[in-house]
């Protein structure tokens, strides 16, 4: 067989080749993987959301508002049980967290009151900050209403008791719960009257 000589167009051809069938090979992995990737993060958040408030009928992620704040989205799921409001489940963040962006599902009653908060992602370091998602530290703010909670640390004069050695992640984790109630606020302000 005859060895075929290294001419710049037969090296463009066989790199377009070579890009044609990668770009293909990834469009088709993409397609296929697309469905599921989306509804597992749909039921990531439908656990979420059933984690951070009371029982529901509705699908909250079905028909999730969305409103933008501070450089990124917040997500609202208004949480019915047949034609009553049980409450709001807001995703929140912060870009404050000691390794970075933490994101939070808080759970608010009508009344706004905070039913729990669910950790959603975070890098923070493992035996420290990470102590944010367990339930001794998330339990100081259920059942408080951010008007006469302070959503800070008690070293800043609030009243969240810090994290031991995280009060960079805990600051952040209240930065986020209080960014939640702003738009839990917004949100009851759009309210038709009942």
């Amino acid at each position: 067989m005859a060895k075929k000589e290294s001419t710049i167009s037969n090296m463009v051809l066989t790199l377009f080749i070579v890009t044609l069938v990668s770009g293909a090979s990834l469009g088709f992995i993409y397609e296929v993987t697309k469905g599921p990737i989306e509804k597992a993060m749909r039921t990531k958040k439908n656990m979420a959301i059933k984690k951070v408030l009371p029982d529901f009928t509705n699908s909250p992620v079905e028909n999730a508002n969305s409103a933008y704040m501070d450089g990124d989205t917040l997500y609202v799921y208004k949480a019915m049980e047949n034609t009553d409001t049980v409450g709001l489940a807001i995703e929140t963040f912060t870009p404050d967290g000691f390794s970075g962006m933490i994101k939070l599902m808080v759970g608010f009653l009508p009344d706004g009151t905070i039913y729990d908060i669910a950790v959603l992602q975070h890098k923070e370091t493992p035996g420290l900050g990470d102590k944010m998602a367990t339930l001794d530290f998330r339990k100081q703010f259920q059942g408080q209403h951010p008007n006469t909670f302070n959503l800070q640390v008690k070293k800043d004069g609030g009243d969240v008791d810090a994290i031991t050695a995280s009060t960079i992640t805990s600051r952040a984790f209240c930065d986020a719960v209080q960014r939640a109630y702003e738009q839990y606020k917004k949100e009851q302000t759009h309210e038709p009257a009942n």
